[in-house]
């Protein structure tokens, strides 16, 4: 292989790499999607906690939650889908 194809290989290999990654705020070491506990288990848990659970989705391992919370906030939340412990939030 020619070096230059060889350094243009390397560079696309290192520029897509990262997009499958998360794109979220952060990861959860959360193990095999058989351990997780349902969304619609997080979405009861929060319901009840006063949020109002707009969208989960799996981002980063973790189950991450567009909501308002108890407080009225808009917030986008992320949870371990195995515990639900609450990892991280940001306001929005």
């Amino acid at each position: 292989m020619k070096p230059t194809l060889l350094i243009a290989t390397a560079m696309l290999a290192f520029a897509v790499a990262p997009a499958a990654q998360a794109t979220g705020l952060t990861t959860c070491n959360s193990g095999p999607k058989s351990g997780w506990q349902s969304q619609d288990k997080l979405k009861t848990k929060l319901t009840g906690d006063g949020w109002k659970v707009r969208r989960i989705k799996v981002d980063g391992g973790c189950y991450e939650v567009y909501a308002i919370n108890d407080k009225g906030e808009r917030v986008e939340a992320y949870f371990h889908p195995v515990t639900f412990k609450h990892m991280l939030t940001s306001r929005r």
